[in-house]
């Protein structure tokens, strides 16, 4: 399902970044804890994660309790991948042409004959999809 585009700012690439290496839904104090190194103050948590609910990159994922409340937490909406590709997609310098390449390049480093035979029906899939 295609994606809207989005381009996260540097603080909000290290919470999406954060997110997609725990694996789980995280909570604003879980974010805060897990980030001794961050860029941002933590104080700025609650406007880097409304923006990145607009954007779309994320989602809440449900709720937790903190202390006597319920905290929400959050999660991404698209994989690491899906994340790069849309970039890409949206880059000023990406054109068909550059699909050559690009395809050509990331194949070279595949050893896996089974995924070189997924990749083929897919191309043979889109291929008849244009006949």
């Amino acid at each position: 399902m295609p994606k809207n585009f989005f381009r996260l700012t540097k603080s909000e690439s290290e919470i999406m970044e954060l997110l997609w290496r725990e694996k789980r839904p995280l909570s604003r104090s879980e974010i805060i804890e897990l980030t001794p190194e961050r860029t941002w103050k933590p104080a700025s948590i609650h406007i880097l994660l409304n923006s990145m609910l607009e954007k779309g990159a994320i989602e809440v994922a449900g709720f937790i309790q903190s202390t006597k409340n319920y905290a929400r937490t959050f999660t991404p909406t698209l994989a690491p991948d899906e994340y790069i590709v849309l970039q890409l997609k949206h880059s000023a310098v990406f054109n068909q042409q550059s699909i050559l390449r690009l395809v050509s390049d990331l194949v070279e480093d595949v050893n896996d004959a089974q995924l070189l035979g997924q990749l083929i029906d897919i191309l043979e899939h889109r291929k008849a999809q244009l006949d």
